[in-house]
């Protein structure tokens, strides 16, 4: 009855989600928590995230300052869950990406970052660390993006057809169809989830997400802007494709309010939220709906919980059940963290943890790399 856990801090910079998962006849989700970035640390990964502000130094030093910090959040989890730290049969720590190049880039070969070091992870917790889960799919010719696929492959297929739809800092959707066999899955980032609407309400309100999607419930969409937004090289863009922080992060939001100063901020947030949900509903009608029947969209993570998000998503989508994790018997927000443990049980296995139909990858690979404990 072994125990895995799971850690992952996404684009959204909210935090660090921590899941164990007993991995016996069936997986189950014993513990999950998220625990908040420090505002320090948060401020300090933006900075390494932008071309403008980021250094060597500065990303030396993060890598093992957040190295550190996962420590922590893997002791703690343990403590609270009950569950000690020996108990543990590994732990996959996606780490925190900081900069993405899914494609050449004049002279800059695809390429992916992701900080957090493992080895401080493996000897404060005495587990062996599972990490840089993308490099070996990138190694292959993938993207190193979406991974999240294979796990779902393994959780929710069966005899419905399922859109599985994430809002994060980045949305990306995994397609089962009905009774699926591997090949058939297919995924990809649909664009931005919470990225957007997260930085305007750190520019114009101090906050560092739009609360259930509140602010944006009281303010008006910019068509303009949206039709501006829609036309971005990457929405017709065929999958297999990703994105992240370098196309929709600081740099294009500060872009954006330079060309339409006079936009009221919650009108600018009101954009956002919708732009979300046009991105999903174009990705399903250009990518998904010609390949496959769908019965089911399922969202999950931080996104999942903005009522205007939601809204806009079933006005766009009037005839498609729209559920949540929770109604399919699993946590919203723990799905990312649920999905790197899986992803390190498969590794500890030697077993492929990638889809190459999701990530372009030319074949199956065994994900990332072991860090050993003494």
């Amino acid at each position: 009855m072994p125990y895995v856990m799971g850690l992952m801090s996404g684009t959204s910079l909210d935090g660090c989600d921590a899941a164990i998962v007993q991995m016996d006849d069936e997986i189950r989700l014993r513990f999950y928590k998220a625990f908040d970035m420090p505002v320090a640390l948060r401020a300090r990964i933006l900075d390494a995230c932008s071309l403008e502000r980021s250094n060597i130094a500065l990303t030396c030093s993060l890598n093992a300052e957040i190295g550190c910090w996962m420590a922590r959040v893997a002791k703690d989890a343990c403590r609270l869950a009950g569950i000690p730290l020996e108990n543990l049969y590994c732990i996959g720590s996606h780490g925190q990406t900081v900069y993405h190049i899914p494609f050449k880039e004049r002279d800059l070969i695809p390429s992916t970052l992701q900080l957090g070091e493992p080895a401080i992870i493996a000897y404060e917790t005495g587990v062996p660390v599972v990490s840089s889960f993308r490099a070996k799919d990138m190694a292959a010719g993938g993207q190193g993006a979406p991974l999240v696929p294979y796990p779902e492959y393994l959780l929710y297929r069966g005899e419905r057809a399922r859109a599985l739809q994430n809002i994060g800092g980045i949305g990306n959707v995994t397609v089962l169809p009905r009774d699926p066999s591997l090949e058939d899955v297919f995924a990809f980032d649909t664009g931005p989830g919470n990225m957007i609407s997260d930085a305007l309400m750190l520019h114009f309100y101090g906050k560092p997400y739009d609360e259930n999607g509140d602010t944006a419930l009281r303010g008006t969409p910019r068509d303009d802007i949206l039709r501006a937004w829609m036309a971005l090289p990457f929405i017709t863009l065929p999958p297999p494709k990703s994105t992240g922080r370098e196309l929709y992060g600081a740099q294009f939001v500060k872009e954006q309010l330079a060309k339409y100063p006079n936009t009221l901020p919650q009108d600018f947030v009101a954009t956002a939220a919708r732009y979300t949900a046009l991105t999903i509903y174009d990705s399903y009608c250009r990518f998904v709906f010609p390949r496959t029947p769908i019965d089911d969209i399922i969202l999950s993570g931080g996104g999942s919980h903005n009522a205007a998000v939601i809204y806009h998503l079933k006005q766009l989508l009037p005839e498609y059940s729209i559920l949540l994790q929770e109604d399919v018997g699993w946590d919203s927000d723990a799905k990312e963290a649920v999905a790197f443990a899986l992803l390190a049980w498969e590794t500890m296995n030697r077993r492929p943890g990638n889809i190459p139909s999701a990530t372009g990858a030319r074949c199956p690979v065994v994900l990332g790399s072991i860090t050993w404990p003494e």
